[in-house]
C-alpha cells in the first residue's frame, strides 16, 4: 500500500505541476454577447469565426489557433459577387480565361475578409500596450498553388504580424519549393520552442523570415 500510495501521490504531483504552467491567468472578461446561432450570409459567418478568434487573443484563452474558412473540396457558389458556379469546380478551370478571372475574384473576397481581421487585430492593443496583430503570427494561405493541377510547389503564403517584434513585415519573399513545414519550425522558434528538430516533412528552417 506504501508504494501505491507514494505512485498515486507522484501523479497527483505532475498533475498539479502540469495544471500551473499551462494557467496563464485570470481570464478576461469580453464583455460580448454571445452569438445567437450561425449567420445565414457567409460573409457575415467567416466575420464572426475571425471575431471569436480575436476574443480568444485579448482574453488569453489561448495563444495559437487554426480557422479552415473552407474544405479543400468546397464547392460554395458566391452568388453574393455575382458567381453562381461552384468554387472547386472552378478551380479546375482548364485554363479558360473567364473561370480564371471568377476564381482571382473569390480569392480576392477571401483576402478582403482577410484584411477586415487584420485591421482588428492591429486596433486591438494586447498587454503590453503593443497591438494584438504586432505581437502575433498570421498565416494564411492554401495547400495548392495550381489547384487546377494540384499542385503543392511555391505556394502563396501570407504570414502577417510583426511575432512581438521578431519578424521583418512588407516583403515578397520568393523561398521556391521548400516545405511549409520549414516555416512552422521557423516560427515555433519565435515561440520558444527551439529544440524541436522536425516538424511534419520539414527539412530545416526557413531563412529570411
Amino acid at each position: 500500500m506504501e508504494k501505491l500510495d507514494q505512485y498515486l501521490n507522484g501523479v497527483r504531483e505532475i498533475e498539479s505541476r502540469i495544471e500551473k504552467a499551462e494557467k496563464f491567468g485570470d481570464l478576461r472578461d469580453p464583455d460580448i454577447d454571445t452569438p445567437v446561432g450561425v449567420p445565414a450570409e457567409y460573409a457575415e459567418y467567416v466575420q464572426l469565426m475571425f471575431d471569436m478568434l480575436i476574443l480568444a487573443f485579448q482574453t488569453d484563452s489561448t495563444r495559437i489557433a487554426t480557422l479552415m474558412l473552407a474544405h479543400d473540396g468546397s464547392n460554395r457558389s458566391f452568388d453574393h459577387i455575382g458567381i453562381s458556379e461552384g468554387h472547386h469546380d472552378l478551380t479546375h478551370h482548364q485554363n479558360r480565361k473567364d473561370w480564371i478571372e471568377k476564381v482571382a475574384d473569390i480569392d480576392l473576397w477571401y483576402v478582403r475578409q482577410l484584411a477586415k481581421f487584420l485591421e482588428k487585430l492591429e486596433a486591438s492593443k494586447d498587454v503590453d500596450g503593443k497591438s494584438l496583430l504586432h505581437n502575433s503570427m498570421i498565416v494564411y494561405g492554401s495547400g495548392n498553388a495550381d489547384a487546377n493541377r494540384h499542385t503543392h510547389d511555391n505556394l502563396p503564403i501570407v504570414l502577417a504580424g510583426s511575432g512581438g517584434g521578431t519578424l521583418t513585415s512588407g516583403r515578397h519573399i520568393k523561398h521556391g519549393s521548400k516545405p511549409l513545414t520549414n516555416l512552422y519550425l521557423t516560427m515555433a522558434d519565435r515561440l520558444g520552442l527551439k529544440d524541436l528538430k522536425r516538424f511534419g516533412d520539414s527539412d530545416g528552417r526557413l531563412g529570411n523570415v
